[in-house]
């Protein structure tokens, strides 16, 4: 099975930027441990800080990929692109954000993504793609 994990704008800091909310380790370090765990599935890993590219990436995906982790950071609440971009793919596409959106400022607590996505898993740190992966093999 062939996965892709797109992650948006600052998620390349993870491990670095604001620990308290996202921890120390960085996100090479997980997505490593993830292809330990789960050696049967053809991972794709893309970030970027770049909306369009996202967009490019999500469209690309869908020829090629089973389904999408999402992980569209800020652009979540901000990018009805990114939303139409999911709405407009085949394969399902599930929302994963490490820290709880909903315990935060009030503009994280709505997406223009959630709606258009199979599922959404929010508040388990980094765990949460691990989350969404299991979701795709069960």
């Amino acid at each position: 099975m062939k996965i892709a994990i797109l992650n948006g704008p600052n998620l390349n800091l993870i491990g670095s930027r604001e620990t308290d909310i996202y921890g120390k380790e960085t996100f090479e370090e997980y997505f490593n441990k993830l292809s330990k765990i789960y050696k049967e599935v053809d991972f794709h890993y893309f970030q970027s800080n770049i909306e369009g590219e996202l967009i490019n990436e999500i469209q690309c995906a869908a020829k090629s990929m089973a389904g999408i982790i999402l992980n569209a950071g800020a652009y979540t609440h901000t990018s009805l692109a990114i939303g139409d971009a999911v709405a407009s793919i085949k394969i399902p596409v599930v929302e994963v954000h490490i820290s709880n959106i909903e315990a935060r400022e009030d503009f994280r607590k709505y997406s223009h993504i959630s709606a258009k996505c199979s599922g959404t898993i929010f508040g388990f740190g980094l765990k949460g793609y691990l989350l969404a992966v299991e979701s795709f093999l069960h």
